[in-house]
């Protein structure tokens, strides 16, 4: 009976909980929102319980969070639209959850880690399969498409962007904990799922989480060349050389990917100013934040009333722009600048750059420092945090590859 007892003790311990919420909350990124919901309240109530709220206070990154997602919250008494608030309000949430959760989640062991990682693969295999399907008979008309930016069918809700983002943000985990798996089976079939993935990246072919993936790893050859050996880091480099040119002679949809990005080059470069472009678009949504920013620069224009002042500035500057055209700035701090102002940007960029001080000159310092660089490009370029999938992308893999740090630094201070 005592066995029994201590077996379903260990089963439910918070750290199997909590691997099996991480599992979850990815599956439930990949096909349900509410799934997603649901598994994001229980990994908090689980990562919390027993854990009296004084400690949450010691948590200085979550402070931050709470400064700036407060000002989204005190806009509504500028903001007229208070639907379109109460969205953008909502989806912050996580951030003033997300932080002290993990930092009151155990550290976790290896045989729970590789049991995510083997777990996760495989729901991302699954999803680039789910992805490719239509290809099966129908390659020449999905290639058609490309040259018009139309691209394959993702998990995610469609959104191709974050799916790729979060595709090459697993690539860095699974890279960093490759060496740790020991031999065996974990080891070859890590291996060749990360194969896969990159793979498939290329066969999608959304450029943000290509790029992302590229960046990465010249970022990881440069670091083996310099911790490892030179020849190495070389390897690597002549690999990822190797690969590009595989990849644009026979993967059709790669290749017309880069040739729109070429076109969207010669149009650029002839002056035309156009939102039916993707690459335009955002430049556009740039330059009407900035002029909305100038007129609102203390509060904002309200979280509520972002869309409607774009809007407004689309038809002023850029008339006969479609509605569904109509973009928030592609850069979430502007973001941020338009909704609640220039002070909260402030803010917000300080909560940004915080995790920046928790790395330590070590191999998973490396590995922590290039996740937070690819969400901070991330950033960079899109409003990720504006939707409920961003905000968990952006703070799952990040926290996920930082629990190390963020539990040294609750231990210090606790």
């Amino acid at each position: 009976m005592n066995k029994n007892s201590d077996l379903v003790h260990k089963v439910l311990s918070k750290s199997n909980i909590a691997v099996f919420l991480a599992f979850a909350m990815v599956l439930g990124f990949l096909i349900s929102r509410a799934i997603l919901s649901v598994t994001m309240i229980a990994f908090v109530l689980n990562a919390v319980r027993d854990i009296h709220p004084r400690y949450w206070f010691r948590q200085k990154w979550w402070l931050l969070g709470l400064c700036w997602v407060a000002m989204y919250g005190l806009s509504y008494f500028w903001s007229h639209n208070t639907g379109e608030w109460a969205e953008r309000f909502q989806v912050k949430i996580p951030v003033l959850l997300f932080p002290f959760a993990f930092a009151f989640m155990p550290q976790l062991g290896i045989k729970q880690l590789q049991a995510f990682t083997l777990a996760v693969a495989m729901l991302f295999i699954g999803g680039a399969c789910y992805s490719m399907y239509p290809l099966v008979g129908h390659v020449g008309n999905i290639v058609d498409n490309y040259a018009v930016s139309h691209l394959l069918r993702t998990p995610a809700e469609d959104d191709h962007i974050l799916f790729s983002l979060a595709i090459t943000l697993f690539i860095i985990w699974c890279v960093y904990i490759f060496p740790l798996l020991g031999k065996g089976f974990a080891k070859w079939f890590l291996g060749i799922a990360v194969a896969l993935l990159s793979v498939y990246l290329h066969v999608l072919a959304a450029r943000t989480g290509l790029f992302l993936w590229y960046l990465f790893i010249v970022a990881w050859a440069i670091y083996m060349g310099i911790r490892r050996s030179k020849w190495i880091g070389i390897g690597i480099i002549v690999a990822l050389g190797t690969f590009f040119t595989l990849a644009i002679t026979y993967i059709p949809t790669f290749k017309m990917r880069i040739g729109y990005m070429s076109y969207m080059m010669i149009v650029y470069n002839q002056g035309e100013m156009s939102a039916n472009y993707s690459d335009m678009g955002r430049w556009i949504s740039y330059d009407l934040a900035f002029k909305a920013i100038k007129r609102h620069p203390l509060l904002g224009v309200g979280a509520g009333d972002m869309l409607d002042t774009m809007k407004l500035g689309y038809d002023k500057y850029y008339p006969g722009t479609k509605d569904e055209q109509v973009l928030l700035p592609h850069n979430q701090f502007l973001t941020v600048a338009l909704a609640c102002g220039i002070p909260t940007a402030l803010l917000f960029t300080a909560w940004v750059f915080m995790p920046l001080v928790w790395i330590r000159r070590e191999r998973k310092g490396f590995f922590f420092y290039m996740a937070w660089q690819i969400l901070f490009v991330q950033l960079m370029i899109d409003p990720v945090l504006e939707i409920q999938y961003g905000v968990f992308v952006y703070l799952f893999f990040l926290l996920w590859q930082g629990h190390y740090y963020i539990e040294r630094v609750k231990l210090k201070t606790a």
